[in-house]
């Protein structure tokens, strides 16, 4: 699973270079991606450890900052696209498209750290 934080790190760094350099570089908010993949991506590799006690604890941080990036991108999206509805503008969509990638990638991330804690702890009950 750590690879696989690797990965998920690297589209999240992606992700938010790409919204930064494609706002011509006028918002840093738009970097926020690329925090949570840098994260991600420390502890990711910190999670290769041969000791399994190690692993786990990194790959349990790693699961937390998934949680937070999957509810700070989804509420942040659904407060700009609510204020911008009620200011009667519309939403930037390029933002928002960037907030609710953060918040899918972040949720399929959890999702599969989930699954392998649960094989992982059938497979030391057999």
């Amino acid at each position: 699973m750590a690879k696989a934080t690797l990965i998920f790190a690297a589209l999240l760094v992606a992700l938010g270079l790409i919204g930064y350099l494609g706002t011509g570089s006028q918002h840093p908010t738009a970097l926020i991606p690329t925090w949570f993949g840098l994260a991600l991506g420390l502890f990711g590799y910190l999670a290769m450890s041969p000791n399994e006690s190690r692993r786990r604890l990194f790959m349990h941080i790693n699961v937390v900052i998934g949680v937070l990036g999957f509810l700070g991108g989804a509420i942040s999206a659904l407060q700009g696209y609510g204020q911008a509805r009620s200011e009667g503008v519309d939403p930037n969509m390029p933002a928002l498209a960037s907030k609710l990638t953060m918040a899918f990638l972040m949720l399929i991330y959890v999702n599969m750290c989930i699954r392998s804690f649960i094989e992982a702890r059938r497979s030391r009950k057999v």
